[in-house]
């Protein structure tokens, strides 16, 4: 029987958590993670602000918690705003990947004590989210589409893919790539600008070699140059499961193996030697605490390219 080391996980995701900088270069960006985990816990789930460094425009990528991350936040002195303040004045809009509720909760449960601002999402995303959430039945209709009474405090703001758009409210542009959740289920992921610097955000998403639809190498391929020039600042992608779980049940995500022959991938386009010291945030480990240990120590020990592995904590700040 494995037994778990409350001690042993919290040191090693603490031995991470340094303020990095992006191969010794100056910090581009802050993230901000208002929730890390793929599941159980309510108050943890998928949500990472980012903004251009030392600002107070913020994206929210994905919005399984909003409310009470950003307590997390205050109470670790990231803000010095309440999470009130902070949800109302520095988050310009919320990103959502995929319409799974641990992606979208604390949008939903939030909106009423929000301001206005947009939703970005893919058409095939938006339609789920107004067909089943703000539809007037689940939820009032907090949008400016839709069914029933709209309110109108959120812009639904429909991305095409592959196309670069600016962001409102913020300096921030971003381009939108389709993954694949279970295929033919759909996720996406968010390259993130900010002058001549970039980050990757992926929603959930399973390795090629399952999914069988070739998203996440034409996404390498899209980012690949961006690596070789220095200007992509760091990945956040998830690893939800440790390496023993059956393949049949992962369910459109990924392992630490699988990671790693993904991100071989991306180093046969990018060159092996560019992704040595590329941050990469990995996100949405799945409980129970002793399938977290375990991805945790076979992402550090499976590592044959030398990336600068980050796990991050609720609240705590990672420069990129």
């Amino acid at each position: 029987m494995i037994r778990f080391n409350k001690h042993k996980l919290y040191s090693l995701i603490t031995l991470t958590l340094v303020s990095w900088s992006t191969w010794g270069q100056k910090s581009s960006f802050d993230l901000i993670p208002l929730g890390v985990k793929g599941g159980t816990d309510e108050s943890n789930m998928s949500c990472y602000m980012l903004g251009p460094s030392g600002s107070e425009q913020f994206v929210a990528l994905d919005a399984g918690t909003v409310y009470a991350g950003l307590q997390k936040a205050v109470e670790k002195k990231t803000f010095t705003l309440s999470a009130s303040q902070v949800m109302r004045k520095y988050i310009k809009g919320y990103f959502i990947s995929h319409p799974h509720l641990d992606h979208v909760s604390g949008l939903i449960i939030n909106s009423p004590g929000d301001t206005a601002k947009s939703i970005y999402a893919t058409q095939k995303c938006m339609t789920i989210m107004q067909e089943n959430y703000f539809n007037d039945k689940t939820w009032v209709n907090f949008g400016d589409a839709g069914v029933g009474t709209l309110l109108k405090k959120y812009h639904y703001a429909t991305l095409p893919l592959e196309t670069e758009q600016s962001i409102s409210g913020t300096d921030m542009s971003v381009k939108a790539f389709s993954l694949s959740h279970i295929e033919p289920f759909e996720s996406t992921a968010f390259l993130i600008k900010h002058q001549d610097a970039y980050v990757l955000y992926l929603g959930d998403t399973g390795p090629d070699e399952l999914e069988k639809a070739g998203k996440l190498k034409n996404l390498w391929k899209n980012v690949a140059p961006l690596i070789k020039n220095k200007q992509l600042k760091g990945i956040l992608i998830e690893v939800s499961f440790p390496n023993e779980q059956p393949n049949h049940l992962l369910f459109g995500h990924l392992t630490p193996q699988w990671l790693m022959k993904e991100m071989n991938i991306l180093a046969d386009l990018a060159g092996k030697e560019n992704l040595k010291g590329l941050i990469v945030v990995i996100t949405h480990l799945k409980p129970p605490a002793v399938n977290e240990q375990k991805i945790i120590e076979q992402v550090k020990t499976q590592n044959p390219l030398g990336l600068n592995i980050i796990f991050p904590q609720q609240g705590e700040k990672i420069k990129l």
